[in-house]
């Protein structure tokens, strides 16, 4: 009679046990496709900063070349020596601003690439932590 009980109990912890780890590997599972969405999520949304930021730098590379015109066309109405002093501060303000603009992209792709970096090792982590988990099970 103890051998029909202890086996009956044996039976039933077994089953219970296979139902948990089932469970565990489902829930595994669904941090490591959470993980994957946020890592994905964090990836468009460095990307769409870099867009935007390019776009800016743009805007602000054409403004300073109306701005170069307007001085140039202003120099021009002035008497000689005033004429080619305009002309290389114009050309200086348009070196300067052409360098900011190239800083202000270059400052863009890090942040850019540094935000991508960071994703991907939140993902990786988040994914290794999952499988962590599943092989303590």
């Amino acid at each position: 009679m103890k051998k029909v009980v202890l086996s009956l109990a044996l039976v039933a912890v077994l089953g219970l046990s296979f139902t948990s780890c089932r469970e565990t590997a489902e829930k595994a599972e669904d941090a490591v496709e959470n993980a994957a969405d946020k890592t994905g999520d964090a990836l468009e949304d460095a990307s769409n900063a870099i867009d935007e930021t390019i776009e800016d730098a743009g805007d602000a590379l054409e403004d300073a070349g109306d701005a170069v015109e307007d001085s140039i066309d202003d120099a021009k109405e002035a008497t000689g020596d005033a004429l080619d002093n305009a002309k290389e501060g114009a050309e200086n303000m348009a070196n300067d601003a052409k360098d900011a603009a190239n800083n202000a992209i270059e400052g863009a792709k890090k942040a850019g690439n540094d935000a991508v970096d960071s994703a991907k090792k939140t993902g990786s982590d988040a994914v290794n932590k999952a499988a962590d988990k599943v092989k303590g099970m």
